[in-house]
C-alpha cells in the first residue's frame, strides 16, 4: 500500500491512496495518516476493497504523509557516520553497545517540495538522507523480534541539522533544540511488501541518491545498519509505550566504502578532508542552495519518491 497526503488547506492534509504506477489516486477511509495508523487494521481491511485510483496525482499537492507526528526519535546506526562525525566534531568516540537516540522536533515535518526557512548561514546548514519507520501502537517492553509486526510504513527522511550550534549543545549534556529544526519527508509513505526485497532484517536496502544543487553527492545504502529498525523500536519501548504515529529514523545513511558511493551529509565530506588533507575544505549550504533525495532500486523504481527542496532566510517578519 502506498499512501500520500494532499494540501487540502486544513494542517493535517488528506489521507489518499496512491495508485502502483504512482500516478493516481483514491481517497482514503479514513481522512489523516494519524487516524489510519491508529485504527490500522481496520485502515487495511477498508483500503484493501479500494481498486479504482480516479483522480491523477499532481507530486506538487502533496505535503508530508504525516505532517505532524506524536513523537519523532531519531537514531544514528551507522558505524562509518558515527566514525565520520566524530572527526568532523573532535569528539572522542561513544562506546555503548546501545543505540543513540534522541528525542526531536515532531510537530512538523516539511513537505517533499517546501522552503526550508532558517536563521543564518552562520549556523552551518547540513543535510542529512535517512530512512524512518512509522509504527502502530507499541507496548512497553516489547522485544525486537515482536516489535517487527509493529512497523506498519516506511519513509525517506531528511533530518536538517545545523552544525554549529550541534557542539555547543552537546556540551551541555542535554538533548538538541536549535541545532535540529524541523525535518522534511519524502511524499510516500509505504508499507514493508511495497519494497519487496529491499526490506530485510528491519533495514532498508535500497541507494539514498542525493545532488546538491544539480550534482551528485552520494548513493549510500540503507542495508549497512549496526541495528535493524525492529531493534531501535525495541530500544525506544524498553521503558515507555510509543504512541501510535511514532516515528523512528535510522540516522545518516552511511557506507564504509563511502570513497566510492559518497555521503549523505556534508559533515561527513567535511571529514574525509580532514582526514585526507588536514582540513576540512568543503562549506555548509548557502541560501538559495538546493538539494534532491531519492532513493532507488537497481530497477530505477523509486518507492518514496523525492524529497526536492530548497533553504531560504527566514523572514525578517515577526510575527
Amino acid at each position: 500500500m502506498i499512501l500520500a497526503t494532499l494540501h487540502d488547506g486544513t494542517r493535517d492534509g488528506r489521507l489518499v491512496l496512491v495508485s502502483p504506477a504512482y500516478d493516481r489516486f483514491a481517497a482514503a477511509p479514513l481522512p489523516t495518516l494519524q487516524q489510519a495508523i491508529e485504527d490500522w487494521p481496520a485502515f487495511v481491511e477498508a483500503a484493501a476493497g479500494v481498486s479504482d485510483f480516479p483522480q491523477l496525482l499532481d507530486p506538487a499537492s502533496l505535503t508530508a504523509p504525516l505532517p505532524r507526528a506524536w513523537q519523532w526519535l531519531d537514531g544514528s546506526v551507522f558505524p562509518t557516520h558515527a566514525d565520520l562525525m566524530q572527526i568532523a566534531l573532535g569528539h572522542d568516540p561513544i562506546e555503548s553497545d546501545r543505540p543513540l537516540m534522541y528525542q526531536g522536533m515532531s510537530d512538523r515535518f516539511y513537505g517533499p517540495t517546501d522552503d526550508v526557512p532558517l536563521p543564518s548561514e552562520d549556523d552551518g546548514i547540513d543535510f542529512e538522507g535517512e530512512f524512518g519507520v512509522i509504527v502502530d501502537h507499541v507496548p512497553m517492553g516489547t522485544s525486537a523480534d515482536d516489535a517487527l509486526k509493529h512497523i506498519k510504513l516506511i519513509v525517506q527522511i531528511n533530518d536538517w541539522s545545523l552544525r554549529a550550534i550541534a557542539p555547543v549543545e552537546m556540551k551541555t549534556g542535554f538533548g538538541w533544540v536549535q541545532a535540529k529544526p524541523a525535518c522534511s519527508m519524502a511524499p510516500f509513505a509505504v508499507t514493508p511488501e511495497v519494497l519487496g526485497s529491499a526490506w530485510q532484517d528491519g533495514r532498508v536496502g535500497l541507494d539514498l541518491h542525493i545532488e546538491w544543487n544539480g550534482k551528485a553527492f552520494g548513493h549510500a545504502n540503507g542495508r549497512a545498519m549496526q541495528f535493524g529498525f525492529h531493534e531501535l523500536v525495541a530500544h525506544a519501548a524498553l521503558t515507555r509505550d510509543l504512541v501510535a504515529g511514532t516515528i523512528i529514523g535510522s540516522g545518516t545513511v552511511s557506507n564504509v566504502n563511502y570513497a566510492e558511493v559518497g555521503s549523505s551529509c556534508i559533515s561527513e565530506v567535511r571529514a574525509i578532508e580532514m582526514i585526507a588533507d588536514g582540513k576540512a575544505k568543503t562549506g555548509f549550504m548557502r541560501f538559495g542552495d538546493k538539494v534532491r533525495m531519492e532513493a532507488r532500486a537497481t530497477s530505477g523504481a523509486a518507492p518514496f519518491g523525492a524529497i526536492d527542496q530548497q533553504v531560504v532566510a527566514i523572514s525578517s517578519k515577526k510575527s
